[in-house]
C-alpha cells in the first residue's frame, strides 16, 4: 500500500481553487438567462449572441492573428539571440547580456507598457505619419517575447554536446549546415516550447497592450476590460468558453508535440556515441 503524501492532497487542492472559477465561468455559458445570478436553463443563445458579434469575431480574429505574428517573429530573433549568447567568449558579457534579456522578464508590465508609450509616442512626433495600432501593439508583444524565447532556447544549448559541432567543422561541414543539420534540430523542443509560451503571453497580455493600442485597433484583452466597465454579458463566457477549449487543445498539441521530438532526439545523441 502506498503511502499517503500530503503534498498530493495540497496540490489537488491548488488545482481545485485553479479551476473552481473557470468551470463556474463556462457553465454560466450554457445557462438561459442573462446573469450570473442563478442557472436558469440549459441554453446556446449566448453562443449564437457571441457568433453574430462581428465586432468581438474580428477582435478576437486580430488577436490571434498578433499572438501568432509576434510569437513567430520573437521566436526567430530568439534562437539567434539565445546562440549569440550562449557563444559570447567572455564570461562578463555574457552575463550582461544575459542579464539586459531578463530585464523585460521582471519588470512590471505598467512600467514596460509606459516605457513603450513614451517611445511611440516620441517616434510619432519625428515621424507624423507613426501613430499607435497595430504596428506598435505588434512591435511590444514582439519585444516581451523574445526573453521568453531566449530562456527555452539557453537550457537546450547548455545541455548540446559542443563535440558535435567542432566534428562537423573537421568534417568540412559550413555554418549553415552546421546550424541546420546539428543545432536547429537539437534546440527543437526548447524553439516550440518558447513558440508556445510567446503565443500565449501575447494572446492573454492587457497591461502593456492597453498602453500602446489605437488607431481603432484592440485585443480581445483590451475589449473584455472595456465590455466589464458596463457590466459583464454572458456572451463573454461563452467567448471565453471557446478560449479555454482552444488553449487546452494547444497544450494538447503541445504535449504530442515535444511527445515526437523527444525520442528522436535521443536516436540521434545514440547513434553519435555509437559512431
Amino acid at each position: 500500500m502506498k503511502k499517503f503524501k500530503w503534498s498530493n492532497l495540497y496540490l489537488l487542492f491548488v488545482f481545485i481553487f485553479l479551476y473552481i472559477p473557470i468551470a463556474y465561468l463556462i457553465v454560466y455559458s450554457f445557462s438561459a438567462g442573462n446573469s450570473m445570478s442563478g442557472f436558469t436553463g440549459f441554453s446556446l443563445k449566448h453562443f449564437y449572441t457571441l457568433f453574430s458579434d462581428t465586432r468581438l469575431i474580428i477582435i478576437l480574429l486580430n488577436t490571434f492573428m498578433l499572438a501568432f505574428l509576434s510569437s513567430l517573429i520573437a521566436t526567430l530573433i530568439g534562437i539567434f539571440g539565445a546562440m549569440n549568447i550562449y557563444y559570447m567568449k567572455k564570461r562578463t558579457t555574457r552575463m550582461m547580456m544575459l542579464s539586459a534579456n531578463n530585464i523585460l522578464m521582471v519588470s512590471p508590465d505598467v512600467i514596460i507598457g509606459a516605457s513603450f508609450l513614451i517611445f511611440f509616442t516620441g517616434l510619432g512626433s519625428l515621424f507624423p505619419g507613426f501613430g499607435l495600432g497595430f504596428t506598435t501593439v505588434l512591435l511590444s508583444h514582439i519585444a516581451f517575447s523574445i526573453p521568453i524565447v531566449v530562456l527555452m532556447v539557453l537550457p537546450k544549448l547548455r545541455e548540446m554536446n559542443d563535440s558535435m559541432v567542432w566534428a562537423a567543422y573537421d568534417l568540412g561541414a559550413n555554418n549553415w549546415q552546421i546550424l541546420n543539420r546539428i543545432i536547429l534540430p537539437y534546440l527543437t523542443p526548447g524553439i516550440i516550447a518558447g513558440y508556445f509560451m510567446a503565443f500565449t503571453y501575447s494572446l492573454d497580455d492587457f497591461a502593456v497592450t492597453f498602453f500602446v493600442t489605437g488607431n481603432g485597433f484592440t485585443t480581445l484583452s483590451v475589449e473584455i476590460y472595456s465590455r466589464a466597465r458596463q457590466g459583464i454579458s454572458l456572451e463573454i463566457n461563452a467567448l471565453s468558453a471557446l478560449v479555454f477549449l482552444f488553449s487546452l487543445i494547444l497544450v494538447v498539441g503541445y504535449y504530442f508535440i515535444s511527445k515526437d521530438n523527444m525520442p528522436r532526439k535521443n536516436k540521434k545523441e545514440r547513434k553519435s556515441l555509437n559512431r
